[in-house]
């Protein structure tokens, strides 16, 4: 199979500070697309294109010369391999790549005047009399949203697939907001959700264009999260609560530009994922230290030290809970109905329990809402271990794809 982009008609516009082109062969890429070859054809202009360095396990080619698209494309199929077909002004779901690989027979995608599709070199001659490549994907069978599997696991909801063509600054403008919108989970906490998005968006489009790596804003969440331990464990609970909200938006941050830019990666998701699982009982310690003004030996049978016990043991029960539904179903628990997102909004989780702590000890009430916190925790565990039985008790999917 190869990938043929036809830059006769390339958006100037760059998408997160990527060309279209470069989109186009970074997704492929994220797809793991097994192609033998990237075409890009640049029609009858002579200039010289600037193709990124992609980093396929295969050649990418520039070709033009007189004559049509289409006329470059029969040469192509020729070959006797099917192509994925688009164009440079054309912003593509990624997914749609490998669905179309996958996917056999002539097809195609369409929408908002933008198109993607498949060509079978048997079908090369009923489609390529047609003038442009508009016109050659107008008439292979169309695409639709029922026949996509829209479910994402990552962003733990459905996400119906988009297309769109990508000309102007409105536009960019437009797709940008609705990318970053659509990389947000649908199953998460209030603050993720309703508090941080500002924020996040504030600082996504400059490290973008500035071609940051999602890596090095997670090294900057993990340094903000081990100097919040100390910070508040010694009493300095404000400088502690600025690494620790820093953090929370910084978390959102690195999974956005990673997912925006093709550039996540294993390491980055385990520093990621590692550091979201293991940092919160080290922060409640620290709240419990600084609040007891200190900690020695004689200090252990204080309540509060205690209740840090009792939230480490909590928080460990609660996650494995959460890990026999995921076993089983291969998903979050909070995906399975639309009483357990709802529930995933304020549930006992590092950005509600921090909020929830910082007006209590800006009151004086820092003691009790540690305590507070760990009878959350517990009422939390309830929850996931009740619906947890009830589900392996009742339930019986017919596929791993909620929708």
């Amino acid at each position: 199979m190869k990938l043929w982009i036809d830059a006769g008609r390339i958006g100037a516009e760059r998408v997160f500070g990527m060309s279209l082109i470069e989109r186009h062969l970074k997704a492929a890429r994220h797809q793991k697309l097994s192609l033998s070859e990237v075409i890009v054809d640049i029609g009858s202009g002579t200039a010289p294109i600037w193709v990124p360095e992609p980093r396929l396990n295969c050649p990418v080619r520039v070709v033009s010369g007189p004559g049509s698209c289409v006329d470059r494309l029969k040469e192509a199929l020729a070959a006797g391999e099917p192509l994925i077909v688009t164009d440079a002004a054309t912003l593509a779901d990624a997914r749609l790549y490998s669905f179309l690989a996958e996917r056999p027979g002539s097809c195609a995608v369409r929408a908002n005047k933008a198109a993607i599709g498949r060509i079978e070199p048997d079908d090369a001659v009923q489609l390529l009399d047609a003038p442009t490549l508009d016109a050659v994907t107008a008439r292979l069978p169309e695409i639709r949203q029922q026949d996509f599997p829209a479910f994402v696991a990552k962003l733990r909801r459905s996400l119906p697939f988009y297309l769109f063509s990508v000309t102007t600054q409105a536009e960019r403008k437009n797709v940008e907001k609705f990318l970053f919108w659509s990389n947000y989970k649908g199953s998460t906490d209030f603050f993720t959700k309703y508090v941080y998005p500002p924020l996040v968006w504030a600082l996504v489009p400059p490290l973008a264009r500035a071609r940051i790596h999602p890596n090095t804003v997670t090294i900057v969440s993990i340094i903000l999260t081990i100097l919040a331990v100390p910070l508040c464990a010694g009493g300095y609970f404000w400088w502690g609560f600025a690494c620790a909200y820093g953090m929370s938006v910084l978390d959102s941050v690195d999974g956005k530009l990673a997912r925006l830019t093709f550039t996540d990666s294993a390491i980055g998701n385990v520093l990621d994922h590692g550091l979201d699982i293991v940092h919160p009982p080290f922060w409640y310690f620290g709240w419990a230290v600084g609040l007891l003004g200190g900690w020695s030996l004689a200090d252990f049978g204080e309540p509060l030290w205690q209740a840090a016990w009792w939230m480490l043991a909590l928080y460990v029960l609660d996650r494995l809970i959460l890990a026999v539904y995921r076993a089983k179903y291969k998903r979050g628990l909070h995906t399975h109905a639309a009483i357990d997102s709802f529930v995933r909004t304020f549930i006992s989780r590092r950005n509600i329990n921090l909020p929830l702590f910082t007006v209590a000890y800006a009151a004086g009430w820092g003691a009790q809402a540690f305590y507070f916190i760990v009878l959350w925790q517990a009422l939390t565990c309830l929850y996931h271990g009740g619906r947890t039985v009830w589900i392996l008790a009742t339930y019986r999917p017919i596929a791993a794809d909620p929708a």
